[in-house]
């Protein structure tokens, strides 16, 4: 029978006392994941799941019922482990949870909450940081770490079946849920992302709100075998973040979510601390790539708690193509509808 999480963990974690208190905080996290893929699966049988509470913390987003048992249970789980604060994106400020603790947590409990009522895959994404010394581990500043200050992350998807993706630094690791038994076992020890792949996600929808030259890059994918790119493409759009993650995982491609000019999306939409750097570490883990279109995503340090920030992950020759687009020589720019031409981009 294949490995469990935690037998996983514990090979990793040896006698380490940091690495024993990463472990012992994602099994916890695991196991709140478990029972929310529990209430998950029952869908309208659990309640109603589906049902608006109120805005989320930053007053954009609507919180559902799920969002805030989903919060509940994992915040309950993580008091049984080393955590000195826990941050949700359900919540505007950090919480204690044990103090002297050395290890920090930051959650969005149920990323895709849109998609709870039509029976579309969402999940939980998690990050887990080292509590700073000289700095209170329940400020918002003891979160304002580089993505590469992580210790572990991944997420959780719950869908047909539950799957656990995580990474402790070494690899990207794949599970999935036996629910029988209520624990997760190993079906890949080392993903790797392909590198090449034939679909992109994005939502068109918002086309004339973005930057000329993201717009010419999705044109020209869009053109398939008559533009530049010579390859049909297929898109997809879930409006489940975590989802799209997941099938990058399994089989590649990529994901945008760029920042545009409508009211709060001029710096992204998508959480630095809950939801990209996490998928960043495990994209990179992975052999893949994520970046906010010019910068790495793990090389940025939040400057406020609930930082939005655009998001491009995937295939890392894909990613590298829209930042050459996006940042890339003039001609670039020249082919853009500003300027009425169109040609061959080579890079």
């Amino acid at each position: 029978m294949a490995d469990t999480l935690d037998d996983y963990l514990a090979r990793w974690a040896g006698a380490d006392e940091t690495r024993s208190a990463v472990r012992k905080t994602l099994v916890a996290i695991a196991g709140a994941t478990a029972a929310i893929s529990a209430i998950v699966a029952d869908g309208p049988l659990a309640g109603a799941l589906s049902a608006t509470l109120g805005k989320g913390a930053d007053g954009y987003d609507e919180q559902k019922e799920l969002d805030v048992r989903a919060d509940a249970l994992l915040f309950e789980a993580l008091k049984a482990a080393p955590v000195a604060a826990y941050a949700s994106e359900e919540a505007e400020l950090p919480v204690s949870v044990t103090a002297g603790a050395p290890l920090l947590v930051a959650i969005d409990p149920l990323d895709g909450s849109s998609n709870i009522d039509t029976d579309v895959t969402i999940g939980t994404i998690f990050s887990v940081l080292p509590a700073p010394a000289g700095v209170d581990p329940v400020s918002e500043a003891a979160f304002f770490q580089t993505g590469r200050s992580q210790l572990a992350a991944g997420y959780t998807v719950y869908g047909p079946h539950t799957a656990l993706v995580l990474s402790v630094g070494e690899g990207t690791v794949h599970f999935v849920l036996d629910r029988k038994l209520g624990v997760y076992r190993l079906v890949a020890e080392r993903v790797t992302i392909p590198a090449a792949a034939k679909e992109f996600a994005i939502n068109m929808s918002n086309h004339r709100h973005w930057d000329d030259r993201l717009r010419l890059y999705i044109d020209d994918l869009l053109q398939g075998k008559d533009g530049p790119r010579e390859v049909d493409y297929n898109m997809r759009w879930i409006a489940s973040m975590v989802a799209e993650a997941h099938r990058i995982i399994i089989r590649g491609g990529i994901y945008l979510y760029p920042a545009d000019t409508r009211a709060g999306y001029t710096q992204g939409r998508l959480r630095l601390v809950y939801e990209a750097f996490p998928i960043a570490l495990l994209m990179e883990q992975a052999g893949a790539a994520a970046t906010d279109g010019r910068t790495p995503i793990l090389d940025l340090v939040p400057e406020k708690l609930h930082q939005r920030v655009p998001l491009i992950f995937g295939s890392r020759e894909k990613v590298d193509r829209v930042s050459n687009y996006l940042t890339g020589p003039g001609e670039i720019a020249e082919r853009s509808p500003l300027f009425g031409k169109r040609g061959l981009l080579t890079a």
